[in-house]
C-alpha cells in the first residue's frame, strides 16, 4: 500500500532523492546544506516542506516542495501574477515550489522509479493546495520526462532559456577555439592575454584540496559581488561550508592570486558529467578576470575531465560570444483560481510564440564557423 507524507524539514527525515537521481543538485547532502546552514527555513521565505511516499515502510518516491512566501532566488519570474492577484485582493503567498533553491538546474523534480508513484506525488500536491486554500504550485527547470507527467496532468508549462557549453570531445582549448568564427576566437585570445599580464596565479582546487579558509573567501567574495548589485546574499557563510564538509568531491574551487593573496574566486558543482558555474565574485576589479574565472577555466577543466556540458550560472546573453549555446527550458504550474488560470494560459502561449522567435534570435548570434 502506498502511503504519501509530507514534513517541515529535510534534516532526520528518511527522504531519499539519491535513490533516484546522481543530481548532485537534488541530493539530500544539498537540501540538508540549505537547511542547517540556515539559508532556507523560518524568516528566508523558503519553508522546506518534502513530499515522501512509502510503500511497506520503504521510501518509494519524493519530490522537492518548498512553501514560499516571495518569488526570489527562483530565476522563473511571476511577480507580475503575484501583483495581478493582489489587485482582485486574492493572496499569491503562500504558494509552493517544487525547485532546487538559488539554483536554475534542470532536471527531475518527481522522483521514483515507476509512474504510478509520479502520478500519486501530482495527485497528492494538488489535493494538498485545494485542502489548504494555496494558491499555486511551480515546477521550475523540469526535465522532458516530468514535463510529460505534468502536462498529462493537466498543468500549464512555460518556457525559459539558458545557456550552456558542450563540450565535443575537444583535445584541449585551442581544439575549441577552431571551430569559433576567426573574430570570436580572436577576441577570447586577447581576453585571455589581458588576463595572464596581470602575472596572476590562477589555481583550481578540487574536494579534499579545498580548505576552509577557501570557502569562507569564496563566501566573502560572493557577498561582494551582491553588495555591488545593492542587493543581499541569500547563502550564509556556514552553507559553503556545509556543503564541503558532505559533498566535497562536487566541489570546484577556481581561484585567482596577485602576489601570493587571493582576490577572486568562482564555485563551481559538478554533477552528472556537467559541471555548473554557481557563485563568483573579486575583491579587486580586473577586466576580463570574471570570464577567464567563470568561462574558460570551467571550459578548460571539462575538457581536461572529459565532461560533457558546462553551464556558467543564470541567463546572459554575453555567453553566446564564448561558445555557450542556448537551449530551452521548461517549467509547470497549477493555478487554482479558474479565471487566474485561464488568465495566466493565455500569456503563457503568447509568450512561448515571443521566447520561438528569440530563442531564433539567439542560434543567429552563434559565434560557431559556417558550415
Amino acid at each position: 500500500m502506498l502511503e504519501v507524507f509530507s514534513s517541515t524539514t529535510f534534516v532526520g527525515l528518511d527522504y531519499s532523492p539519491n535513490e533516484f537521481t546522481d543530481n548532485s543538485f537534488l541530493s539530500n547532502e544539498f537540501f540538508l546544506a540549505l537547511e542547517k546552514s540556515k539559508s532556507i527555513g523560518k524568516g528566508t521565505g523558503w519553508i522546506p516542506f518534502p513530499i515522501i511516499v512509502k510503500e511497506g515502510g520503504v521510501v518509494v518516491g519524493c519530490m522537492p516542495i518548498f512553501l514560499k512566501e516571495h518569488s526570489y532566488g527562483e530565476y522563473i519570474f511571476d511577480w507580475a501574477w503575484a501583483e495581478a492577484f493582489q489587485r482582485h485582493g486574492l493572496n499569491y503567498y503562500p504558494k509552493l515550489v517544487c525547485a532546487i533553491p538559488f539554483s536554475p538546474v534542470t532536471g527531475p523534480r518527481i522522483l521514483a522509479k515507476n509512474k504510478e508513484v509520479k502520478d500519486l506525488l501530482v495527485k497528492a500536491l494538488e489535493k494538498i493546495m485545494h485542502q489548504h486554500k494555496i494558491s499555486s504550485c511551480h515546477f521550475l527547470f523540469t526535465n522532458k520526462d516530468d514535463q510529460k507527467i505534468l502536462n498529462k496532468a493537466g498543468w500549464m508549462h512555460r518556457q525559459g532559456v539558458q545557456f550552456r557549453w558542450e563540450n565535443k570531445e575537444y583535445k584541449n582549448f585551442d581544439d575549441f577555439l577552431k571551430t569559433l568564427s576567426h573574430r570570436k576566437r580572436k577576441k577570447i585570445r586577447q581576453e585571455r592575454k589581458r588576463v595572464n599580464d596581470y602575472n596572476l596565479t590562477i589555481l583550481r582546487k578540487l574536494g579534499a584540496n579545498i580548505s576552509e579558509e577557501d570557502l569562507c573567501f569564496m563566501y566573502e567574495c560572493y557577498c561582494q559581488t551582491y553588495a555591488l548589485h545593492h542587493s543581499s546574499p541569500y547563502l550564509t557563510k556556514d552553507f559553503f561550508i556545509t556543503l564541503h564538509k558532505l559533498m566535497p568531491e562536487k566541489l570546484l574551487i577556481i581561484q585567482a592570486f596577485k602576489d601570493h593573496v587571493p582576490i577572486a574566486s568562482a564555485l563551481n558543482i559538478i554533477s552528472d558529467n556537467k559541471l555548473y558555474g554557481r557563485y563568483w565574485g573579486a575583491i579587486e576589479y580586473m577586466p576580463n578576470l570574471h570570464f577567464e574565472l567563470c568561462y574558460y577555466q570551467g571550459q578548460e577543466f571539462c575538457i581536461e575531465n572529459s565532461l560533457e556540458f558546462f553551464e556558467g550560472g543564470a541567463q546572459g546573453e554575453h555567453k553566446i560570444a564564448r561558445g555557450f549555446a542556448p537551449f530551452d527550458t521548461f517549467s509547470s504550474h497549477y493555478i487554482v483560481n479558474n479565471e487566474f488560470r485561464e488568465a495566466i494560459s493565455k500569456f503563457l502561449n503568447e509568450e512561448e510564440n515571443r521566447m520561438n522567435i528569440y530563442m531564433e534570435e539567439l542560434e543567429e548570434r552563434l559565434p560557431f564557423k559556417q558550415k
